[in-house]
Formats: structure tokens, C-alpha cells, sequence
């Protein structure tokens, strides 16, 4: 196990444990978060953990161009149900993602350092938000990490009606000009939109 130091820097990714567990302690500094999502690199712990970090191996992730759009996904669309924005209300966004009840989790790994230290990288252009409005009210959303605008860091999402986090994810990949969305760890969800497994090697080829 790596204990981070003041220095910002990462041991060798090839160092992480099976699970993908890396390196821990460090800080959520602006500078060292663009450091380890430049080097396939994220952070992820609970409240009274300390801070872990984690590259995992295979890496989950969608390719725009195998994005799913089920038939009732696309009658979503043509309903034209929400409104959909960029980096309008980011704050808004994150809060309500550590909010969201999780399956399986009794807390939230979206701690109150994390969204100060989210929110900087925002005011910095690097974290962005999306964010799905019905009637004016914000009712779903995501967040992420833009890397030089080819990669998208997919980080969470939350969806307070039916369809709100898909709308939102969907636009954001047939909106934007990225090569590759990091969806970091499986989920059915993001399956189910054409995410898939690639080795860590081929994902740090792509940053």
C-alpha cells in the first residue's frame, strides 16, 4: 500500500491491489485531482475513511458511438419532458448527488471536502455539470471531469423523476465532442447505455 506524501504525485498504476486500490492519504487539492484523472487515476472513500484512490483494472466505459437509445428512450425525447443545461447550476448538481440513495450504501462517498474540492475544479473549467429541469425544477443531473475536452470523467448522477439521469447522460454524449466517457466501475445502468469493459491499458492510451 502507497501513503501519499505532501508531493504531489502517484506510484505506477500497474502498484494498484486487484480491486483497483491504489495509493492513499494526500489531499483533494485542485492540482493533485488533475493529476491522478490525467493518469486513469480517482478518488473514492466514505466519510470516515481516508482519502483512497483507485485505478482500476478493467475500466468501464463508454465509446459514443456504441451509445444505446432504447425506443422509449427515444419517445422521451420527442416528448420533449426537460430542459437540459450545461455548467448552470453545478452546486445544485453535486449536492443532490450526494443526496441520492444508493443501493447498498447507507451513506454517501460524495463527502462535504469532496464537493468544496469539485466545486474548485469547476470555477477552474475543469468540472462539469448537466442538468435536467422539468416545470423549472431540477430533476436530475450528472457530474464529471472534462479532460482537454476528449474525456469526459464520469463521476455521479441522481434523477429525482423516471428518466431524468438518462436524458441527461445521453445528451451530454450525442452534445458533446468527446472520444470517451469514463463510467470508472459496472453498473447496470450504464450497460444498459452501451458502457463495456477495457483494460486499464487501453484506457490510459485514450488519456
Amino acid at each position: 500500500m502507497h501513503f501519499l506524501t505532501q508531493k504531489i504525485e502517484f506510484p505506477d498504476v500497474s502498484y494498484a491491489s486487484a480491486d483497483g486500490l491504489l495509493a492513499v492519504g494526500g489531499d483533494l487539492s485542485s492540482e493533485r485531482l488533475l493529476h491522478a484523472y490525467q493518469n486513469g487515476i480517482f478518488p473514492w472513500f466514505e466519510d470516515t475513511e481516508p482519502i483512497l484512490w483507485w485505478s482500476p483494472d478493467p475500466r468501464f466505459v463508454l465509446f459514443p458511438k456504441d451509445l444505446k437509445v432504447s425506443k422509449s428512450m427515444k419517445q422521451v425525447f420527442k416528448k420533449s419532458l426537460f430542459k437540459i443545461t450545461e455548467n448552470k447550476a453545478f452546486r445544485d448538481v453535486i449536492e443532490n448527488c450526494a443526496e441520492a440513495k444508493r443501493e447498498g450504501q447507507d451513506g454517501t462517498w460524495i463527502t462535504d471536502e469532496m464537493i468544496e474540492a469539485y466545486i474548485k475544479l469547476h470555477k477552474l473549467g475543469y468540472a462539469k455539470s448537466v442538468e435536467v429541469w422539468q416545470n423549472d425544477k431540477l430533476v436530475g443531473g450528472l457530474y464529471g471531469i472534462a479532460l482537454d475536452n476528449k474525456v469526459f470523467c464520469g463521476e455521479s448522477m441522481f434523477a429525482k423523476v423516471s428518466n431524468a439521469s438518462k436524458v441527461g447522460f445521453i445528451t451530454l454524449v450525442q452534445n458533446s465532442n468527446y472520444k470517451l466517457i469514463d463510467c470508472q466501475l459496472h453498473t447496470k445502468h450504464l450497460e444498459s447505455l452501451g458502457a463495456k469493459h477495457i483494460s486499464r491499458a487501453e484506457f490510459l492510451k485514450h488519456l
